[in-house]
């Protein structure tokens, strides 16, 4: 997957007509869980049952692919993320690629659930460079469930997106890519053999600690965790030391929702050292976003870091001491 362009042409033509026809955004979801729940079910495009391989590919077109992944929670008070993102998408692809951060972003979204108790734990898109990306995100089903334990399956995503995602930018140039959780709660402590064999028809002989599968994450992915405001557990000091433990300083506490996209584009032009923090920002105020100051606190500690990384004559570590130690490329 993986061709074309984008256009915010096309994403508005396509506003347009749903506006025009009374179709939400989330036409799918408001489709799908207005019958009873035990028919709910992800659409066929993003249901993770016997997936094979979500692929980000170079080609023609895109000739060095970056690999950029956003799952997000849709549990609870989360259901308001990817809302958020799909009414910013413009001002993403407009982060990344006008001002440069990136010149071919392929981008992944998907939802997380708890497969302890939800219809629809999983849902997985494809790797897009087009408007194919807006479709994936509007036929995700916001279930709205989670089990009110302050945990939620994103350790199966992990390993859905370690076992079961392809890049180029890996294979090819040992440029590993982005993934972004964005949740406001912990994952389980491991991976259990029969939520994968449930969920993904994977068989596996045994659980796997959440610390293997991250280990084998990271051999893809820098991985973040985005904790934003207005969330039902938001600031929680029990969910922000666990992702921590977890991911060190790619953990960030967002206080505005509405600055989810900016702030994973500038995470993105900061990984690709293309530019800094105060650049970044200016680049918010340039495009009219109100996010500057939000972004600023969320990214400050990250850019410090990675200030602090480009010290000259610093060696650089290579791609497995990166994932051996956890450290990114911030």
């Amino acid at each position: 997957m993986g061709s074309g362009s984008w256009s915010t042409n096309v994403y508005d033509a396509a506003a347009h007509y749903r506006a025009a026809t009374g179709a939400g955004a989330f036409d799918y979801s408001d489709r799908a869980t207005s019958g009873a729940r035990d028919t709910w079910q992800a659409h066929p495009s993003l249901a993770p049952k016997g997936l094979t391989v979500r692929e980000s590919r170079d080609s023609a077109e895109h000739p060095a692919s970056l690999p950029i992944a956003v799952l997000f929670d849709v549990t609870g008070s989360m259901q308001s993320v990817p809302r958020v993102l799909q009414t910013k998408l413009p001002e993403l692809f407009g982060l990344l690629l006008r001002k440069g951060y990136t010149e071919h972003p392929q981008i992944l979204f998907g939802a997380v659930g708890d497969a302890t108790c939800d219809r629809v734990p999983l849902q997985l898109g494809q790797f897009e460079s087009d408007n194919r990306m807006d479709d994936d995100l509007g036929n995700i089903l916001l279930e709205g469930g989670g089990g009110g334990q302050m945990t939620e399956s994103y350790e199966l995503a992990m390993y859905a997106m370690a076992r079961h995602t392809a890049l180029d930018s890996v294979e090819r140039r040992g440029r590993r890519g982005y993934l972004f959780l964005i949740g406001d709660e912990k994952p389980y402590g491991k991976v259990k053999a029969r939520e994968v064999r449930e969920v993904l028809g994977d068989e596996i002989t045994e659980d796997i600690p959440i610390t293997a599968v991250l280990a084998e994450l990271r051999r893809l992915y820098d991985v973040y965790f985005i904790l934003p405001a207005g969330t039902a557990h938001a600031g929680s000091a029990d969910v922000l030391g666990t992702w921590r433990k977890l991911l060190g300083q790619n953990v960030i506490e967002l206080d505005d929702l509405g600055a989810v996209c900016e702030t994973i584009a500038l995470t993105v032009g900061l990984g690709e050292e293309a530019i800094d923090l105060e650049e970044g920002l200016d680049d918010l105020a340039d495009i009219g976003s109100a996010s500057a100051a939000s972004v600023g606190r969320a990214l400050g500690a990250l850019a410090r870091r990675s200030t602090e990384a480009a010290v000259p004559g610093t060696p650089l570590l290579d791609a497995g001491d990166r994932a051996a130690t956890g450290t990114s490329r911030l």
